[in-house]
């Protein structure tokens, strides 16, 4: 049996079923236009693919003040970040309108039914969601550059724009995701958030998971991403070639949404365990600085965050995983808590039983410390250092990534340069 939606709730896609597109759109051409920002517009996108069930659209001003101040809304339910739909002040629009919902090229997404209409304190939002009310985040600066009014209620959406098109077989619902584990006999899963292609530190912690669970969703962000970020289709080759020759055959599934990142470390791994959960995850693996961004969250705060909410907040559960690198001293991957560098100079573990560890840690399970504490001979693998290596033509070590990713990858900065 699959883990529940998020709040016991059916699943509550807003997209409008397709016989009533022509009616909606016809509607949709007579009503003021109000376009969104890429971010309001990736989620509009997620609560018609149901990922922000049971929410029914743009928060009003209760729900955007217990967001921020408590994750909670008014009716009790835990939310970790506010939802909003902004718009300047003197944008005419009153309660009981409908308007229509654009992105900003113009193109008709979908129907706000206006039941409010309010001002934010936008610092606010930004010290307690983001930490910091500094504009150099882009989280901030998407807050800072909204509207000065937010408009509340529910929405119809008719289209998901280009994703469902652009990714077929990639861009997967939550009703679709659920179908698919429920086909496998899956009732666990652990689902793996990534932008990136898949590294050999990503590639540990989704073994680490399978430990844990019946299957893994890879689940790929599509929405906008940073610059220098690899584009979902090469992304999808290199992990698919990961998937073939190094994961448990049939033990892993990709799938991607639309979101766009908010860089709010530990408030947004809250949020990506809860529409996880709705995808039908029952874990939700949370690595070092989870959708973290600079210096702004301390490497561990998304970890702990977990343990701050009430019990009952969530019914997916984190995997929390230490650092991870490549140790030279036991020639394979680690973790800050669980190394196999022994002092006696034991033989190095095999792959399958440094995932069994790791695991036990993960899950909260005590495991004996086999490595030496004052150990330096580490690797630290990431994105950003993976792509300036690719980007400087500098050879990438073995230690760093698998073979076949890395010739997908290098043909791609071949092509791009």
């Amino acid at each position: 049996m699959l883990i529940p939606p998020h709040g016991n709730a059916p699943l509550k896609p807003l997209l409008l079923p397709q016989e009533e597109w022509s009616e909606a759109l016809k509607r949709a051409r007579t009503l003021k236009r109000l376009p969104l920002s890429s971010r309001e517009v990736s989620d509009l996108f997620m609560l018609a693919m149901g990922a922000y069930t049971p929410l029914d659209g743009f928060m009003g001003a209760t729900d955007w003040r217990g967001a921020c101040l408590e994750m909670r809304l008014e009716n009790g339910l835990f939310w970790p970040l506010p939802i909003t739909l902004s718009c300047s002040e003197d944008f005419a629009v009153a309660t009981g309108d409908e308007v229509a919902l654009t992105d900003e090229e113009g193109t008709l997404l979908g129907i706000l039914a206006v039941t409010e209409k309010y001002t934010i304190d936008k610092t606010l939002e930004c010290r307690e969601v983001y930490r910091t009310a500094d504009e150099a985040h882009p989280g901030v600066a998407k807050v800072m550059a909204q509207g000065t009014v937010n408009l509340a209620g529910p929405v119809s959406v008719f289209s998901e724009g280009h994703f469902p098109e652009t990714y077929q077989g990639l861009y997967l619902r939550p009703a679709e995701t659920r179908a698919l584990f429920a086909e496998k006999g899956w009732s666990t899963v652990a689902a793996f958030q990534t932008r990136n292609p898949m590294h050999r530190s990503h590639e540990f912690l989704a073994r680490v998971a399978m430990e844990v669970c019946d299957g893994l969703l890879i689940h790929q962000v599509l929405g906008a991403l940073k610059d220098g970020d690899i584009p979902a289709e090469v992304r999808v080759r290199a992990i698919d070639w990961l998937v073939a020759n190094h994961f448990p055959e049939g033990r892993a599934i990709q799938a991607g949404y639309p979101i766009e990142m908010r860089y709010a470390g530990p408030r947004e791994a809250l949020l990506h365990a809860l529409f996880r959960q709705n995808f039908g995850c029952s874990h939700l693996v949370v690595g070092r600085d989870h959708a973290g961004l600079g210096g702004y969250y301390g490497p561990y705060d998304a970890h702990h965050i977990f343990d701050q909410i009430d019990d009952g907040s969530l019914a997916i559960q984190p995997l929390k995983i230490d650092d991870t690198f490549h140790c030279f001293d036991c020639r394979g991957m680690a973790t800050g808590n669980v190394c196999f560098a022994a002092d006696d100079g034991a033989d190095s573990l095999e792959e399958d039983e440094r995932y069994r560890m790791v695991a036990a840690v993960a899950t909260g399970n005590a495991v004996e410390r086999v490595c030496r504490l004052d150990n330096d001979g580490k690797l630290r693998i990431s994105g950003t250092r993976l792509r300036e290596m690719f980007a400087g033509g500098e050879a990438i070590p073995p230690e760093y990534s698998r073979s076949g990713v890395v010739a997908i990858l290098q043909a791609y900065y071949d092509g791009a340069a």
